[in-house]
């Protein structure tokens, strides 16, 4: 009996030490004057090692903060696995509601892409063994998240190889919205309080997904775009995927069933790090050139 009680002390151990590891960071925002959270995930067993590892952005959606990624999705320990599974660093960073992830003209409280862009990735890259190298670092996220990391990677392709979007807010006209009448002209009321008058009809501005599809073309980063049928935010996600299939822009682009849900991206976000990692391989010639 003592044998078989120290046996199972040493699994338990074991099985705690091989699991990937959770680090919450608080990175000072010289941009907006203030500090934001946000989680680094590494995959099991790096303490001491000599290796640097690629990393993966993972971000979150109007209601949402850092922490989403890990208390909402449908499988526990989601994150962790996937780090593991692909030995990649996932950072989940935590900003403004509403905020889309974009620098306002007029707040200087909103400035999210400098943030992510200029003083998260420099920080995660100083402190962590991440590949200091666009080939090896990609960026997605939910809704709201799925819009900054569209935006940002086409504002940005110096930074990222690979970007997605799952359920994302690709046109941030709330004309194009199906449903959620009574949160819209919220919505337009902040974005008038953030970015001021801007044109939201062709050719668009671009602080919205769909304004960026020359840059998206331009800068040759591999797109994921998907979006449940059912989602209120299917026509925003239809009307990216046909402007970049107009410009001639590579992508993938899938529906499935499900709608705005912690269900559907809880299913959506290890399709996209298979897609990122299989990126990531085809990018390794890259790095050693």
């Amino acid at each position: 009996m003592k044998f078989l009680k120290i046996t199972i002390f040493l699994l338990l151990v074991s099985s705690n030490f091989l699991q990937a590891k959770t680090d919450t960071i608080e990175v000072f925002s010289k941009a907006m004057n203030k500090s934001l959270k946000a989680t680094v995930i590494k995959p099991a067993g790096i303490e001491g090692l000599d290796h640097e590892f690629p990393s993966v952005y993972v971000l979150h959606g109007a209601w949402g903060n850092y922490l989403d990624w890990h208390k909402n999705v449908k499988k526990n320990n989601l994150l962790q696995e996937l780090a593991d599974l692909y030995q990649i660093i996932l950072v989940t960073p935590g900003v403004a509601p509403f905020s889309y992830y974009y620098d306002s003209p007029l707040m200087d409280s909103v400035q999210y892409e400098t943030y992510i862009s200029k003083e998260l990735v420099p920080y995660v890259d100083a402190n962590f063994p991440t590949i200091k190298d666009k080939n090896a670092r990609a960026i997605t996220g939910l809704s709201m998240g799925g819009h900054g990391a569209m935006m940002i990677a086409a504002k940005h392709p110096e930074l990222f190889s690979a970007a997605g979007s799952m359920s994302g807010v690709m046109n941030i006209d709330v004309r194009t919205w199906v449903g959620n009448e009574s949160t819209q002209e919220e919505r337009r009321k902040s974005q008038r309080e953030m970015l001021g008058e801007i044109e939201y009809d062709y050719p668009f501005s671009p602080y919205t997904a769909v304004g960026l599809v020359n840059q998206m073309k331009q800068n040759g980063i591999a797109l994921l775009i998907d979006c449940g049928v059912d989602d209120f935010l299917i026509e925003t996600n239809r009307q990216l995927h046909q402007l970049l299939l107009e410009n001639d822009t590579p992508h993938e682009y899938t529906e499935r069933p499900g709608a705005h849900t912690w269900d559907y991206w809880t299913d959506a976000l290890p399709f996209h790090i298979l897609f990122i990692n299989q990126v990531f391989e085809r990018n390794k010639i890259r790095l050693h050139d």
